[in-house]
């Protein structure tokens, strides 16, 4: 009967979050990491409205100002020791990183630390007291109500998480929980947990299925019930939420929510990583954010979602240990999607998956011969209407060879339907999720139903012209051999 009420009291009290998102973190581990202006400029091409940033950089936060995005800023552990011992230090951090900020950049979250009790097991004695201290300066500049506390946790510290509801904390650290689930009560603050279904799958030796680590249906025999509630369990993410609540209700705290503060998949792996592909991280990624955004909730509490942040923004290539650790990213350091999400039904958060969001450009530093040959291709034999691309015309300026090619790449892109292998122009091309429109040279215009094909003879080889101003295909006798070795390798590949 005590354990009937238990659950009962455990499954009842969360109330409703109207207002769960998804969020996206951003590491900086590239040896190119993109300046703070283009990530923002691809965080507004994805209508991605929160992020989680690993520290308090300046440049990030000025970059955010007036976007209206909502930020979770983070306590980093390296500087997790001098706030927790001093009240002072805490109240100088909130001073230089959030009050310096705020409002024009709309800081939520404050994250203090990062798996500390995990991680940094000797900090976890002033855990609680660097909370308190940044709460306390929250409080004295009148920024407590707006701006949040708390600490993202690793879910192993969750034991026997199956069935949820026998789920508990790690006992060891019941000196830190408790204090910290006293707190985030008090605050009105969530409970941050790192969910990582891959690493749960690949660790337990074949005993959790790919399918239910993925998010995949289940027919209703396949999926694992808590012979406790009988509530039945499709996916190990739902599994792992429950079991955090019913860990803090074991404790006597039932009215805090969680908040996944990192999950994901990674695309890619090494030999031992089998299943660390792009189409289980598509298939992941695009079925989490469906289930939060579609407020599905958990089997504990339907309708209820947890807002959570995807691991990650970038695939982070300075990062230690196996290729998998490199290839948690939705996007590669020049914007564009490492895959394209399958999404339905979740507005446009994430726009990678619609078919207006997408660019072919020319790469940055690319072969200058290399790019001329392609867009001699694209004007060419691919049939793109170059005209714009005329002196006088909308799309002559900048008039640059990579300017040019990227309007011609754009535009045989968007004529071939975005198919596979329409943005490569022998690897001097990529896809991207930024616009390379600017002033009255609107991309992708000429393309669709209406498109004029370009139907005129290819232009001579021999050409004395040095880039020739007034023309959009720049041959020059220095650039003839490579531009014909390029148009007849594009005949192989296209024709």
């Amino acid at each position: 009967m005590a354990l009937l009420l238990f659950l009962l009291l455990a499954i009842s009290i969360v109330s409703a979050d109207e207002d769960a998102f998804i969020g996206v973190n951003i590491g900086t581990d590239l040896s190119d990491m993109p300046h703070p202006t283009q990530v923002v400029a691809l965080l507004k091409a994805q209508q991605i409205r929160h992020v989680r940033l690993y520290n308090s950089d300046r440049g990030m936060l000025l970059a955010l100002a007036n976007t209206g995005i909502k930020v979770a800023i983070s306590v980093p552990n390296d500087q997790l020791l001098g706030i927790g011992q001093s009240n002072s230090t805490a109240a100088n951090w909130v001073s230089q990183n959030v009050v310096a900020h705020y409002p024009a950049t709309n800081i939520t979250n404050i994250c203090v630390g990062s798996e500390v009790l995990t991680t940094l097991p000797n900090a976890a004695r002033i855990l609680v007291s660097a909370l308190k201290f940044i709460h306390s300066a929250l409080v004295a500049s009148n920024l407590d109500s707006q701006i949040k506390v708390s600490t993202p946790l690793s879910s192993s510290l969750i034991l026997d998480s199956f069935p949820p509801s026998q789920a508990f904390f790690n006992r060891s650290w019941n000196p830190v929980l408790v204090p910290m689930l006293s707190f985030l009560q008090s605050t009105g603050s969530s409970f941050m947990l790192n969910i990582y279904p891959y690493y749960d799958y690949m660790q337990s030796n074949g005993v959790i299925p790919l399918d239910y680590a993925l998010f995949r249906p289940l027919t209703p025999n396949k999926e694992a019930i808590d012979a406790n509630t009988l509530l039945h369990y499709s996916n190990v993410f739902d599994a792992m939420v429950d079991a955090a609540y019913f860990a803090m209700a074991y404790l006597n705290f039932t009215n805090i929510p969680v908040m996944v503060t990192e999950s994901g998949w990674p695309s890619k792996g090494n030999s031992g990583e089998p299943d660390a592909t792009s189409d289980n991280a598509n298939t992941y990624n695009s079925n989490l954010i469906q289930h939060v955004l579609n407020k599905t909730g958990t089997p504990k509490h339907p309708g209820i979602s947890v807002s959570t942040y995807i691991y990650e923004l970038y695939n982070e290539d300075l990062k230690p240990g196996p290729l998998s650790e490199k290839n948690w990213g939705l996007f590669d350091a020049n914007g564009a999607p490492i895959y394209i999400l399958h999404l339905t039904g979740a507005g446009s958060v994430l726009a990678n998956d619609t078919t207006s969001q997408t660019y072919c450009a020319a790469k940055d530093g690319a072969d200058e011969k290399m790019l001329q040959a392609a867009l001699d291709w694209a004007c060419g034999p691919g049939k793109v209407n170059c005209s714009l691309l005329l002196q006088g015309q909308p799309c002559y300026e900048p008039d640059t060879v990579a300017a040019h090619a990227t309007y011609a790449f754009d535009a045989y892109y968007h004529l071939m339907g975005k198919g596979p292998g329409t943005c490569e122009f022998n690897g001097v091309a990529a896809i991207t999720t930024s616009n390379p429109s600017h002033g009255s040279c609107v991309f992708s215009r000429s393309v669709g139903k209406n498109v004029t094909f370009f139907n005129g003879t290819f232009p001579a080889l021999n050409s004395t012209s040095s880039h020739s101003r007034g023309r959009y295909l720049h041959s020059s006798a220095s650039t003839s051999g490579v531009i014909l070795i390029g148009v007849l390798s594009w005949y192989v590949v296209f024709l």
